[in-house]
């Protein structure tokens, strides 16, 4: 269950029906939710939720995903008992780290001082949009152009399904048709799939990231999770594309100010690049997210990988079929972005 949210629906002992959105994790066998210390009105022990358990401890519980792209809607709707789980007993002690690996925010937040609303299942309902027997996306390659730009977008969580490598190289034709300088191409992919390179990888990124964060005064627990939460992102991602800046082949000029803008060209179409490669992604049906991690330590990315000379890796992005649709941030209007028209 990685989803961000989910919506717990309790009843009084009249059987008045209460719905609210939760914080969550799951074992696998039972699902936990934390009372935090988020703005409330009333002490935790008093929350309508709590009052309602303990009156009536049938619940059910919705995780929802919405898109626009409707080939990809699905829930999943857990019926079972609650109970609260008291600080010291099996299910709290299971619960705490479990929530605090998932939330962040949780690492600061005295969430051991309280109790745990423990949900255990009876039933389980499954519903999505496409085939039951076909866990991926769906081909969306009839979308219009407008369509396609609109629905792709980032995703971080992916289902386990391994990606066919007709599918990556797919996206890598429909990238090596992005405009270049010159015609150069001046850029190159590597394409990651086995655990043994993408653990090398994470370990290398992590240490690089744990020592910027030091220099910049970070709280120590809080950077461990966050190097905890990439680890997890980047071994559950069927594949990680690296895009890498390739600059041997650019024309060389005698002046500085030139130079650099031929390599500024150069990072422009390698830009285009990745942006062919997601629209192809999400057109077969794929999911995509980009990291930009590389970026801020390319030679520690080249090292671990023992990439050529001369490759210069500048996004990580992530490739499959995605488990949950994040919310998507609010764009500018296209009015806002227009400053001149004449």
């Amino acid at each position: 269950m990685g989803a961000r949210v989910g919506r717990l629906a309790t009843a009084d002992a009249a059987d008045r029906p209460y719905l609210v959105p939760v914080c969550f994790a799951s074992s696998g066998e039972h699902i936990y939710i934390a009372l935090d210390a988020k703005p409330k009105s009333v002490a935790p022990a008093r929350l309508k939720r709590v009052r309602n358990i303990l009156a009536n401890p049938h619940v059910s519980f919705l995780l929802d995903t919405y898109s626009d792209d409707w080939t990809r809607l699905s829930y999943v709707q857990v019926s079972g008992t609650a109970a609260l789980a008291e600080p010291g007993s099996t299910h709290h002690t299971a619960a705490i780290p479990l929530l605090r690996d998932k939330y962040p925010q949780y690492l600061t937040m005295p969430i051991e001082r309280e109790p745990v609303i423990t949900i255990t299942a009876t039933s389980v309902h499954r519903w999505q949009s496409t085939p039951d027997g076909d866990r991926r996306g769906g081909n969306r390659s009839g979308l219009s152009f407008a369509a396609l730009a609109r629905g792709r977008h980032v995703v971080r969580r992916f289902k386990p399904d391994p990606v066919p490598r007709e599918l990556v190289e797919a996206t890598i034709e429909a990238a090596r048709w992005a405009p270049s300088p010159h015609g150069a191409q001046s850029w190159r992919f590597v394409v990651l799939t086995q655990s043994a390179l993408k653990e090398r990888l994470s370990d290398a990124m992590a240490a690089e990231w744990r020592r910027n964060l030091e220099m910049d005064g970070g709280d120590r627990e809080a950077t461990e999770a966050r190097a905890r939460a990439s680890h997890v992102r980047i071994m559950n991602t069927p594949v990680l594309v690296i895009p890498c800046l390739y600059l041997a082949d650019l024309q060389v000029y005698p002046d500085r100010q030139r130079q650099e803008a031929e390599v500024t060209m150069a990072i422009q179409s390698l830009g285009a690049a990745i942006q062919n490669m997601l629209l192809s992604a999400y057109s077969l049906g794929l999911d995509t997210g980009w990291m930009c991690a590389p970026l801020f330590c390319p030679e520690v990315v080249a090292s671990a990988l023992d990439l050529a000379e001369g490759l210069i890796p500048h996004a990580l992005i992530q490739m499959g079929w995605g488990s949950v649709d994040p919310p998507r941030r609010p764009h500018k209007p296209t009015n806002e972005l227009i400053v001149m028209y004449d």
